[in-house]
């Protein structure tokens, strides 16, 4: 239905566009997209799996390269109103959202906060007498800043303000604002609304910019299925407060699926041009080898490939996890909320943090052809790197883990009870000695559970240094910066090795034996390289030896030797649509350097043999001195 739409082709390659004519260009394939989703919603073949696809998966990827500027509609707009809407209002606002006949967006990040949400300054203050909310952003730094569709596309946004009521400041509310006149789309009177600009990735996303003044929406505009303001402007705060950035914990556990694919796509590409480049011969006698045949490239690739097979399997778990966890907050179970959000904060950011660094080893594993636009990295990677940032930036996402961590650590010093995923650091208190270390599987995932545990430990006394000494909470987590992050970034690393060991084994047991060796070695290869790539932890806290270390590393290089045989066939098994990879270099047919030539004679410069540079400025500065 999409792929093979003559409608959702790119004539001309989209580095060739200008910034208006991407945009518009893309507009009009995101219509045909959402027209295409009208049909199926109206058919009932729709389901959550079409609009992952769509927009945020692979299809979406290759249907509009930079960026769908319709794509914050249906991944933020329409969840927030389903999540945080009253029945009533998810009546009055989804119908509208689903159909398309409204388009909004989600603006909460400003010009001058983002993640730090308590310094948002957009003011939401309610106006008893009218019963309405009124809007401003006091300040250049209050401006919305990054919402993306805002530019040019949406009519609505749902704005995240403070709240104020009869004077008091009662916290962050989240309120549907329209920003256009639904006929004619100019912006309505106090909207001040633009797009911000190019940027390294994600450019026909039509990321905007929006500017408040005295903008006056009705009460039944703030969605208050968490919390209420009663129309005499009494303030119902709600149950838990974490119950507010539900939206965002639901974005950021699909963004960890998401980039399982991103890592698929990356490790394809590198890994096919590696098995057509031939260079280098490793036996002087002997033709030039494929790359993949030296150890150093197959050090560059199989681990991407190994990632992108244990993403795949946390994303899931932590999807399925996710679910599990909002429906018993539906019934009125808090318990495992905390948990969820400190995971999925540490997750976002360990997964999209290793998923740029992958991107860009497969790059460089491809040489100067890697550097090309007609490899696709140069997409892929700006498209992966904005997501160490959007969504929460990854070091606050860290730092909000770490202060959930020190939390449990003190939790579990007084022996109250601790949720799964952290049960190990009361383990750690009991046991404080790790044992010996057999290099087995189970003992690496058991070591980086200890290596964690310790993190933590060292993080909660450095904390409770500086408490006792008499210093705020707040500046005592900023001199102990480093050690929370440190302990958040390994916690959140022991919880995908644990995850990768549970689900690959049970994977293993349910096909044949010649593929549960492969992806035995797939397990035993992700496991061994993140533990080398943090040896001095495991050095610091568990009794290793050299001989340890050096078994370890020759375990490594044997994983990488057996891997050989199946590594094409293994990313093949990824089934990524060349229109998904769109890259010269990892197309199945392997016509690498025909797709690079077709590529270039694509440059409009190629178009005529002289262009009119030579006339106008080369050939008089030649023949000026004659």
């Amino acid at each position: 239905m999409f792929l093979e739409d003559p409608e959702l082709d790119d004539d001309l390659p989209i580095s060739y566009m200008s910034p208006k004519e991407l945009y518009e260009h893309s507009v009009r394939k995101a219509v045909i997209i959402a027209q295409r989703l009208r049909d199926l919603r109206t058919e009932g073949e729709d389901n959550i799996d079409t609009y992952t696809a769509l927009f945020g998966g692979a299809l979406g990827s290759a249907l509009i390269k930079e960026g769908n500027p319709m794509m914050l509609h249906f991944v933020m707009f329409v969840p927030t109103i389903m999540g945080q809407g009253t029945t009533e209002q998810q009546i009055e606002w989804l119908t509208k959202a689903w159909d398309c006949s409204i388009l909004g967006t989600y603006a909460q990040t400003e010009l001058g906060h983002g993640t730090f949400l308590r310094g948002l300054e957009t003011r939401a203050d309610y106006d008893v007498k009218s019963q309405e909310f009124v809007l401003n952003t006091p300040t250049l730094t209050a401006y919305k800043w990054w919402p993306g569709g805002m530019g040019h596309t949406t009519n609505h946004a749902i704005v995240v303000a403070q709240l104020y009521t009869k004077g008091e400041f009662r916290g962050l509310a989240p309120f549907i604002v329209q920003l256009r006149d639904l006929e004619t789309h100019m912006p309505l009177p106090g909207i001040d609304v633009g797009d911000i600009g190019n940027k390294i990735g994600m450019k026909s996303v039509n990321n905007g910019y929006l500017g408040l003044k005295n903008v006056r929406i009705p009460l039944k505009n703030m969605l208050m299925k968490n919390q209420k303001v009663l129309p005499d402007g009494t303030y119902m705060a709600p149950k838990n407060s974490v119950l507010t950035y539900g939206t965002m914990m639901f974005v950021r556990c699909a963004l960890i699926r998401d980039l399982s694919q991103t890592l698929a796509k990356a490790s394809t590409i590198a890994m096919r041009y590696s098995a057509v480049r031939r260079q280098s011969p490793i036996d002087p006698n002997a033709p030039e080898p494929q790359i993949i045949d030296h150890t150093t490239q197959q050090l560059k690739v199989f681990p991407q490939i190994a990632k992108a097979i244990v993403f795949k399997t946390t994303g899931e778990h932590i999807w399925n996890m996710y679910n599990n966890v909002t429906g018993e907050m539906e019934q009125g179970n808090m318990e495992r909320l905390p948990e969820m959000h400190a995971l999925s904060c540490c997750l976002k950011a360990i997964t999209s943090a290793d998923s740029a660094a992958a991107v860009e080893i497969c790059r460089l594993s491809c040489g100067g052809h890697g550097y090309m636009d007609c490899s696709n990295f140069p997409t892929i990677y700006g498209m992966t790197t904005a997501i160490c940032t959007y969504e929460g930036e990854n070091t606050v996402m860290l730092l909000q883990t770490a202060r959930y961590l020190v939390k449990v650590y003190a939790q579990a010093l007084n022996g109250e009870y601790l949720v799964p995923t952290v049960t190990y650091i009361g383990e750690s208190i009991k046991n404080k000695r790790f044992g010996a270390f057999d290099g087995s599987l189970e003992k690496i995932v058991q070591a980086f559970k200890f290596v964690a545990a310790n993190k933590v430990r060292i993080a909660y006394e450095r904390m409770e240094k500086y408490r006792k000494e008499g210093y705020e909470p707040e500046t005592a987590a900023n001199r102990v910066g480093i050690e929370l992050t440190q302990a958040a970034d390994i916690h959140g690393r022991a919880f995908i090795v644990q995850s990768a060991y549970i689900e690959l084994n049970n994977l293993i047991r349910q096909v044949s034996p010649e593929l549960g060796a492969i992806l035995k070695t797939i397990l035993e290869l992700y496991l061994i390289d993140s533990c080398l790539a943090r040896i001095g932890d495991f050095l610091r806290f568990i009794n290793l030896t050299d001989a340890d270390v050096s078994i370890l590393e020759l375990r490594l290089q044997d994983c990488l030797k057996h891997l050989r045989p199946n590594a094409v066939a293994l990313v093949d098994s990824f089934d990524v649509h060349d229109r998904v990879l769109d890259s010269a270099l990892g197309a199945a047919d392997g016509r690498v350097y025909e797709r690079i030539f077709e590529s270039a004679k694509k440059n409009p410069l190629n178009s005529e043999p002289v262009n009119k540079t030579f006339h106008q400025y080369l050939k008089p500065f030649m023949k000026a001195n004659l």
